[in-house]
C-alpha cells in the first residue's frame, strides 16, 4: 500500500520573467487518505505547487511523486487515479457540458457518466450551454464534475469553491467524499480518497481537513495535522520566559506575540485557547 499519496522534495521554481522564486525549497509528505488544506495569501505559491505536483510545470530543481509515480512521467494507469481542477477552468469554449463529459470521459476507463450527470444535477449545472457562455461559477462547476466523475483516488483542487454560493459549496463538499464501490476495490476494503485543496474560504476548510499546510512567499511555513494544531498551537507574549527556539513557529512583531508549538514548550500547554484556522492564518501572515 502507498504510505504517502504525494511526496515532494526540495522543489524550486522561478518563473522566467521574475527574479523571485514561486517555490523556494518546498518539501512535502501527504499521507494516503489525508484531506489537506493548502492555505496562504495570493502569490504565496499554492497554485505553483499544485501545478508542479501534477506535472504541468517543471521545477528548476527538485522532484515530486504522485501515487509512487514521478509527477513529470505519469503513466496512464496513474493518471486515471488522479483528478485535478485548476484555479481557472481549462475548458473547450465551443463545447457544451454534455460534449465535455463525452469527450473527457473517453480518456478514462473508470469514467461513470451516471455519476457525472448526478454531480451536475447536485451542483445545478446547466449542461446544454457552451462553456464560453457559462458564468464563472458554472465553469467552475463543470471543471469540478470533470475532476470527480472518474472517481479518482487522488484529488487536487485549486480554489475550487471561490465562485460557488454556500449551498453549492455544501453539495460539492459532500460529493468530494462520496466514493461509490468499484469493481477494482476488494469487498471489505476501505478506499479513502486523498485530497489536497487550496482555498481562501477557511471556514469551509476547517470542517473537512485532516491536515493543513500554510505557505508564505513560496515556502511552507508549517505543515501538521489539524488536530495537532488545535491541541498544541498557542499564542503567547513575545517576552515570555523559558520558550525554546524550536517551539517558536512564528514571531508576530506587530502585536509582540509568539505562535508556539507547546510540544516543544510544555510549560505553556495550558496557555490561552485553541485557534481557529482564520486566526492561525492571521498570526502567520502578520
Amino acid at each position: 500500500m502507498t504510505e504517502y499519496a504525494i511526496t515532494a522534495d526540495h522543489l524550486r521554481l522561478r518563473p522566467h520573467d521574475s527574479s523571485v522564486y514561486a517555490l523556494d525549497d518546498v518539501s512535502l509528505r501527504i499521507p494516503a487518505g489525508a484531506v489537506v488544506g493548502l492555505v496562504g495569501r495570493n502569490g504565496a505559491g499554492k497554485s505553483s505547487l499544485l501545478r508542479c505536483l501534477v506535472g504541468l510545470t517543471e521545477p528548476q530543481h527538485g522532484s515530486a511523486m504522485l501515487l509512487d509515480c514521478p509527477a513529470l512521467a505519469l503513466d496512464d494507469a496513474t493518471r486515471e487515479r488522479i483528478g485535478y481542477a485548476p484555479q481557472l477552468p481549462d475548458l473547450f469554449p465551443w463545447m457544451n457540458g454534455y460534449e465535455h463529459l463525452r469527450t473527457i470521459g473517453r480518456a478514462y476507463t473508470r469514467w461513470n457518466e451516471d455519476r457525472a450527470l448526478t454531480l451536475a444535477v447536485q451542483l445545478n449545472l446547466p449542461l446544454g450551454i457552451k462553456a464560453d457562455k457559462l458564468s464563472g461559477g458554472d465553469q467552475q462547476k463543470l471543471s469540478l464534475v470533470l475532476a470527480l466523475a472518474h472517481d479518482p483516488d487522488l484529488l487536487l483542487l485549486d480554489e475550487p469553491m471561490s465562485s460557488l454560493d454556500p449551498l453549492t459549496r455544501r453539495d460539492f463538499m459532500r460529493a468530494m467524499f462520496s466514493a461509490p464501490f468499484r469493481s477494482d476495490t476488494a469487498p471489505g476494503t476501505s478506499r479513502e480518497r486523498t485530497i489536497i485543496i487550496s482555498s481562501h474560504i477557511l471556514s469551509d476548510l476547517e470542517r473537512l481537513v485532516s491536515h493543513v499546510a500554510f505557505m508564505r512567499d513560496g515556502r511552507l511555513q508549517v505543515v501538521d495535522s489539524w488536530d495537532a494544531m488545535l491541541e498544541h498551537f498557542r499564542v503567547i507574549p513575545s517576552d515570555s520566559p523559558d520558550v525554546a527556539a524550536d517551539a517558536v513557529i512564528h514571531r508576530n512583531k506587530r502585536d509582540a506575540q509568539l505562535l508556539v508549538d507547546t510540544r516543544h514548550a510544555p510549560s505553556w500547554r495550558d496557555a490561552g485557547r485553541a485557534l481557529t484556522l482564520d486566526e492561525l492564518f492571521m498570526e502567520l501572515n502578520t
